[in-house]
């Protein structure tokens, strides 16, 4: 942004971070109506032919990506007028998400505080410095690359939504069940609620985080179950996996490059300035309006990073009605995605996002 340009806060307070529960219902309802829709056409689809079967599995995938981002919105309180209602429907969405919402949204907070800071937060992808990069072997440099390409976006969101939110409960429960045990023989007279209180985790960090952990995962796993008993296991496990894999690979790719792009703002802590990095740092995705459904207009991204109070169906009327602020925010079509992508340097001389193509060029 300009340094002369102020942020009109006072007319975004006023005007546009203004929540509607009519608008957020109907945006509930038009998302996890059809899930269950399609859900039913998956059991019908089976018994004419599985390439039906596949293609009901993929437009699944596009409703659980809005899932995603209607989860995100929640977490930010945005979606409805109240925090009760921001809260209930977004873990309702975390359960189909496979994702616990509010502990996902506790870390998601940390990349609004820190957007554009690149020493503190580098992004899904954890990109390295210029300096490291020219340190590695052509070994260690090919596989940064390789771990960092889209085509392992699938497992990427496989990973990130099905797998680790289960795994990290998992491996968090086990080690808080082995410290209850352990200091109640040590301490036989203190209760079991002040020895949970000593145990320290990497999985979570508060009682609050564990207790979504818990029952997002308690209510998922149930899912799991009625639905393998309503579909077979068979049916129902490949298409959820399928499904909720794609969704979770969407999100990472459309998240990686709204932050990594050619000459993206990538500041260390000295000199970082939020609003540079909501404009200068933050891309706006140019999608057809279908897709910006899907997404529920993540794409307007830089609006978004300007203030999280704006709910998705009016980040299109700021971005119009105050076009001169985002003059210089880089635009990306879907057919520079990949081009985006291939930004995974830190140059910290330059501050800014560079291309392996571009370090090449200058070595």
């Amino acid at each position: 942004m300009p340094a002369h340009t102020k942020l009109p806060r006072p007319a975004i307070a006023a005007r546009y971070a203004r929540a509607e529960d009519v608008k957020g219902f109907s945006q509930v309802v038009t998302t996890l109506g059809p899930i269950a829709l399609l859900w039913w056409g998956i059991a019908l689809s089976t018994e004419i032919s599985y390439w039906l079967t596949a293609g009901i599995t993929l437009l699944m995938s596009f409703f659980l990506l809005r899932v995603f981002v209607l989860m995100h919105e929640c977490g930010h309180a945005s979606l409805f007028r109240t925090r009760s209602l921001n809260k209930a429907c977004g873990f309702v969405f975390g359960v189909f998400a496979g994702m616990p919402q509010y502990v996902w949204s506790e870390h998601h907070a940390y990349h609004h505080a820190t957007n554009g800071n690149w020493s503190k937060y580098r992004g899904p992808l954890s990109i390295v410095t210029v300096a490291d990069y020219a340190a590695m072997n052509p070994r260690e440099r090919r596989n940064y690359r390789y771990a960092r390409t889209i085509w392992l976006a699938f497992f990427a969101g496989l990973s990130y939504l099905v797998l680790s939110p289960r795994i990290n409960w998992i491996k968090g429960s086990i080690g808080l069940l082995s410290h209850l045990i352990r200091r109640k023989i040590a301490e036989p007279a203190v209760s079991l609620s002040a020895h949970a209180a000593t145990f320290k985790t990497r999985y979570w960090s508060s009682p609050k985080q564990y207790a979504h952990m818990l029952w997002n995962n308690v209510v998922l796993l149930a899912a799991w179950v009625l639905m393998s008993m309503a579909l077979g296991p068979l049916v129902f496990f490949p298409v959820y996996v399928i499904s909720v894999s794609l969704a979770g690979a969407a999100g990472i790719v459309l998240f990686t490059v709204q932050h990594n792009f050619e000459h993206s703002y990538a500041s260390e802590d000295e000199g970082w300035e939020v609003d540079t990095a909501a404009t200068k740092g933050t891309s706006f995705l140019l999608f057809p309006g279908w897709l910006n459904w899907f997404t529920a207009n993540i794409a307007y991204h830089h609006v978004h990073h300007l203030s999280v109070r704006i709910p998705n169906y009016r980040l299109v009327d700021f971005h119009n009605d105050h076009a001169h602020l985002f003059r210089d925010v880089t635009r990306i079509k879907l057919s520079r995605i990949h081009a985006a992508l291939q930004c995974i340097l830190w140059d910290t001389s330059e501050r800014r996002i560079i291309s392996v193509a571009e370090f090449n060029e200058r070595t």
